[in-house]
């Protein structure tokens, strides 16, 4: 079984779309163990995005994924990274497939609804930066 990190971004909690994207990994046989509700510190977001820091996006990925509630989770299930990364749909909305996440609910490639983690170290970073042991089954 495979772990990734996903997270339900700000836009997404706002749109009250937590439910539908729970319900569409879960419909993929994606597991939740391990959620929780956040409102990210500018810290705490630097730190998780700081491979990004030299990008000039960095600011503006920072400023909104601070500007409200995020939903952390953890998922579960064969090729977890890779269904999570397919569900998703690409980065820039414009660019996904029919019915992914991005597709039908994002409004630009910065207010993208959610992150999954792209590989199995960075999903080993990612559940561990938000999640301790003690959160998780």
């Amino acid at each position: 079984m495979e772990r990734t990190l996903s997270i339900i971004k700000p836009d997404g909690v706002k749109k009250n779309i937590i439910g539908e994207v729970v319900s569409r990994f879960e419909k993929a046989g994606l597991k939740v163990v391990a959620s929780k509700m956040k409102h990210l510190s500018q810290r705490e977001a630097e730190g998780f995005y700081a491979v990004h820091k030299e990008r000039p996006f960095f600011g503006s990925l920072i400023e909104f994924m601070i500007s409200g509630p995020v939903v952390l989770m953890i998922l579960e299930g064969e090729g977890a990274i890779l269904k999570n990364r397919e569900l998703m749909g690409a980065t820039n909305p414009a660019d996904a497939d029919e019915g992914t996440i991005r597709k039908d609910f994002a409004d630009s490639i910065e207010s993208n609804i959610v992150h999954g983690s792209d590989a199995p170290e960075t999903a080993d970073f990612e559940t561990k930066y938000f999640f301790s042991a003690l959160e998780t089954y």
